[in-house]
């Protein structure tokens, strides 16, 4: 492949990133505390969308904290998975190969 089809190739790759970016604004990601009483929704580019708290946490502060920080970071890495796994499959589907830089995308 000559200089300028890699380039090509380059440029048409990373508008597919950018595109599947977009399009994980859109995909949500739901996560819950195991009794159900906390519920977050995130997208997968990390933005959240909701929280729903069922009364009885409200009676307990320091729970209430607790629950957050917990389904909060699960909610996250849930969605960082989903966001690389389709970025991922952008990158490797499309990438030219260019000798010396096999191993990247692995």
């Amino acid at each position: 492949m000559d200089l300028m089809g890699m380039m090509g190739k380059l440029k048409e790759t990373q508008q597919k990133m950018e595109e599947t970016k977009k399009r994980l604004d859109s995909v949500l990601v739901d996560e819950q505390s195991t009794d159900g009483l906390l519920k977050i929704t995130i997208t997968a580019n990390r933005t959240i969308k909701s929280i729903t708290i069922d009364d009885e946490l409200l009676e307990d502060k320091e729970q209430l904290e607790d629950y957050m920080v917990l389904v909060m970071n699960k909610a996250i890495e849930k969605a960082t998975k989903v966001n690389e796994a389709e970025l991922d499959a952008v990158a490797k589907m499309d990438m030219p190969m260019i000798p010396g830089m096999e191993n990247m995308f692995k």
